[in-house]
């Protein structure tokens, strides 16, 4: 019972599946990165939640007394 060589088709491939781990984990750094600052920088974060809030609507006048 002999070992068998690894055949040539399965070293390419492994290599392309860990250039392919490279890239995705790159990725995921990224995202994670703008996530960070972007949650850290400090500025409140307004979106679309169905209120209707005059402080975001262009050219509107402030509310006093919040």
């Amino acid at each position: 019972m002999s070992l068998r060589a690894e055949h040539e088709l399965h070293r390419r491939r492994a290599g392309r599946n860990i250039g392919l781990a490279v890239v995705l984990v790159g990725f995921i750094v990224i995202v994670f990165g703008l996530t960070v600052v972007k949650v850290t920088s400090g500025d409140p974060m307004q979106a679309f939640d169905h209120v209707s809030r005059p402080e975001i609507i262009p050219g509107a006048a402030p509310v006093k007394g919040d």
